[in-house]
C-alpha cells in the first residue's frame, strides 16, 4: 500500500490551490486524485469550466504570494476598480471606488479555466498526481485513512481532504451530513460584449426577479478583447430562467438589455449560456476523524456579492497555515484548531450572502424602503461602506490574516 501525508480528492481550483500551498509551505508529501484528466496547459475539466469568477482582493494577494500570475497571456484577468450597487426602479444606489479604500482594486475577474493553468503543481518528488480515477472506499483508523481507488490502488494517508464539490459520495460515506435550502432561483451565466468600454466597473443590480451582476472581463464574448466585455450572472426564478435559456440570441440580448440598462451602451455579442440552480448548502461539521471538507463541499453559496469561491479559498489558505510544522497533519488538536479558526469567517460570510438574498428578494414595502435607505446611507457614510468593502474583499473582522 502506498503512503502519503495528505491525500486531496478533487483537482479543481480549490484542490489544486491546496496542493500548491502545501508544497510551498510545508515539508509534507501530497497526493492529488481526480476523476478527470489533468494537464498543466489545458484544464478543460468540470473542475475548471467556462465560468468567470471574481477573485476578492485578499484572494488575489494570497495567490500572488503563491506565485500565481493573474496577468499573463495564459491567464488574463481584469481588475475591478469601481462598483455600483443599485435597486432597479428605486432610488437606492451606492458607488464604491477602490482608491477611496486604499486599494488598487477590489479584486480581479478571471475565467476558472484560465486560472487552472496556473494552479496545478509542477512535478516534484513530494507531489503525486493520480487522475482519471475515483475513490471507491475510505476507511478511517486511529492513525490514518485507507483509501481505495477505482484502478485498484490503495493509499494510506494521515489526512484526507475532500475538495470534490457538493456532491461528493466520499463525504457522505464518511458520515458528513449536509443541509440544503433552495432559493427558488437559477443563475444564467454568460459573457457579453457591449458597445462602450467597461472602464473596470462592476455592477450588482437587484431586480424584481433577482440579482443581476456584471463583471468587467478581459475577453468578453466570443474572444473579444476590446475592453467592453462583461461576464453576466443573471438570477431568475427557475421557470423564467428555463425560458430565458431557450430564447434566441436576439431575444435574450433584448431582455438582458432591459434589465441592465444602457450605461455601457448596447449589447453587441452574447456568448454561450449556462444555467445553475441556486441553493444554500452547508456541511454541518467540516472536520471528522483525519478528514476535512473544503470549498464547495463545505459550503455552496448564492453568487450574490461573489463570496462563495473566495470563502472556499480561505478554507484552503487557513488549512495550509494550520498544517505548517505539523508532523501529523491529521491529529485531533490540529484539525480542531482549524475548525475553530474558520467558524467566524464562515458565519459572517454566509450570513452576509444569505441576508442580501433575503432582503433584496422581498417585495414588502417596509423591506423595500429599508434596503433603499441602507444603500443611500452607504453612499454617504464612509464607515458603512468601509465595513462592507472589508468583508467582501476578504479583510473583514471575522477573517484572520494568513500566517506567512
Amino acid at each position: 500500500m502506498d503512503t502519503t501525508d495528505i491525500l486531496i480528492v478533487g483537482g479543481g481550483a480549490v484542490g489544486c490551490t491546496l496542493a500548491t500551498g502545501l508544497l510551498q509551505s510545508t515539508d509534507l508529501t501530497v497526493t492529488l486524485v481526480d476523476a478527470n484528466a489533468l494537464q498543466q496547459d489545458s484544464l478543460s475539466t468540470p473542475g475548471f469550466d467556462a465560468r468567470v469568477i471574481a477573485l476578492a482582493k485578499r484572494t488575489v494577494d494570497a495567490l500572488s504570494d503563491m506565485g500565481v500570475n493573474l496577468n499573463t497571456h495564459m491567464c488574463p484577468s481584469t481588475p475591478i476598480e469601481h462598483i455600483v450597487v443599485s435597486d432597479r426602479g428605486f432610488l437606492g444606489k451606492t458607488h464604491l471606488h477602490a482608491h477611496e479604500h486604499q486599494l488598487d482594486s477590489f479584486g480581479r475577474v478571471v475565467s476558472i479555466q484560465a486560472l487552472g493553468t496556473q494552479l496545478l503543481p509542477e512535478p516534484q518528488p513530494r507531489f503525486h498526481l493520480i487522475d482519471n480515477v475515483t475513490v471507491t472506499d475510505a476507511t478511517q483508523t486511529n492513525t490514518s485513512v485507507a483509501v481505495t481507488l477505482s484502478n485498484g490502488k490503495q493509499i494510506c494517508t494521515k489526512l484526507l481532504v475532500l475538495a470534490d464539490g457538493g456532491r461528493s459520495p466520499v463525504s457522505a460515506n464518511l458520515g458528513f451530513s449536509r443541509t440544503q435550502r433552495d432559493y427558488g432561483q437559477t443563475a444564467i451565466v454568460t459573457n457579453i460584449q457591449m458597445s462602450q468600454p467597461h472602464n473596470n466597473w462592476a455592477h450588482e443590480r437587484f431586480t424584481e426577479h433577482g440579482p443581476l451582476a456584471l463583471l468587467p472581463f478581459a475577453t468578453g464574448a466570443a474572444g473579444d478583447d476590446s475592453g467592453a466585455g462583461f461576464s453576466v450572472v443573471w438570477t431568475l426564478p427557475h421557470d423564467d430562467a428555463q425560458q430565458a435559456c431557450e430564447w434566441e440570441e436576439g431575444e435574450f440580448a433584448t431582455q438582458l438589455q432591459q434589465a441592465i440598462g444602457f450605461r455601457h451602451g448596447h449589447i453587441v455579442k452574447v456568448g454561450e449560456r449556462y444555467a445553475y440552480p441556486l441553493s444554500l448548502q452547508q456541511t454541518d461539521d467540516c472536520v471528522r476523524h483525519r478528514t476535512v471538507v473544503v470549498g464547495n463541499g463545505a459550503q455552496a453559496l448564492h453568487p450574490i456579492a461573489g463570496q462563495g469561491f473566495n470563502l472556499g479559498l480561505r478554507d484552503v489558505m487557513d488549512l495550509v497555515s494550520a498544517l505548517k510544522s505539523q508532523p501529523d497533519p491529521g491529529a485531533f488538536a490540529v484539525l480542531n484548531g482549524y475548525r475553530q479558526q474558520r467558524q467566524a469567517d464562515k458565519a459572517a460570510t454566509i450570513g452576509l450572502t444569505d441576508g442580501l438574498v433575503t432582503v433584496f428578494s422581498n417585495h414588502h414595502w417596509p423591506i423595500v424602503v429599508g434596503r433603499n435607505l441602507g444603500l443611500l446611507a452607504m453612499e454617504y457614510c464612509d464607515a458603512m461602506a468601509g465595513q462592507f468593502v472589508r468583508q467582501t474583499t476578504g479583510f473583514g473582522p471575522a477573517t484572520r490574516p494568513f500566517q506567512n
